[in-house]
């Protein structure tokens, strides 16, 4: 049995659950809020951080999402979501890192942080000030991706792959919160589309985070 442990509105849960799905795999998907700090997840990772995927029984943990994607793309290399050009590769790694460090770190962390994550863990009301520099970063973050997919079929290049499993995982966790001002970016949003039909990504869009209620795009395929 291949499980992974996971928190709903994690863009990383998101990239490794999405992950797993574009490779056929199947798995069991484990709640595990890694503030609670419970010994058994602990002893899995110390770093009591999600994502974490088991396999082989007990005998195979890879923690953190980028590692867990490297694992599957060696382990199961049929379906490359890295790709199989050198350059391509390089392209695909920077763009993970873009989205996962920079757009985290000045989008994410800013909006979801305060609007979900400071209510579960510190009961603290949001900060206004800061969801809309969050907001103004994410403004420069589209323009980024509407300049890649006017010069690209997808993020990296010609092919679906981790960049934009990635960047999309991002973008998930902003929409299921009314974030992402669609309208004003249509590039945005004609690249997002297809990578919200796929089935990979559909089971994603049933997650649900009480008191909290997505707008009804979020599961609007064709929105």
């Amino acid at each position: 049995m291949r499980r992974l442990y996971h928190i709903p509105l994690s863009p990383f849960c998101r990239k490794a659950r999405i992950a797993l799905a574009e490779k056929g795999l199947g798995f069991e998907l484990r709640t595990e809020l890694p503030w609670e700090r419970r010994p058994e997840f602990l002893a899995l990772n110390p770093a009591a951080e999600v994502p974490v995927l088991v396999e082989e029984g007990e005998r195979l943990v890879v923690a953190d999402s980028q590692v867990i994607c490297e694992y599957l793309d060696e382990a199961y290399p049929d379906r490359r979501l890295i790709g199989f050009d050198p350059a391509i590769r390089a392209e695909t790694r920077r763009l993970i890192a873009w989205f996962d460090l920079k757009f985290q770190r000045e989008v994410t962390a800013y909006i979801l942080y305060e609007k979900v994550n400071k209510r579960l863990t510190s009961k603290v009301d949001p900060s206004g000030d800061t969801i809309r520099a969050g907001q103004a970063n994410l403004r420069v973050h589209l323009n980024y991706i509407t300049w890649l997919v006017e010069r690209r079929r997808w993020l990296a290049g010609e092919e679906f792959g981790l960049a934009d499993i990635t960047a999309a995982a991002q973008l998930s966790c902003l929409d299921y919160l009314g974030s992402v001002p669609w309208d004003n970016f249509q590039a945005v949003k004609d690249w997002y589309a297809p990578i919200k039909s796929r089935p990979s990504f559909r089971p994603i869009l049933a997650d649900r985070v009480a008191g909290l209620t997505p707008p009804p795009h979020y599961l609007d395929l064709d929105f």
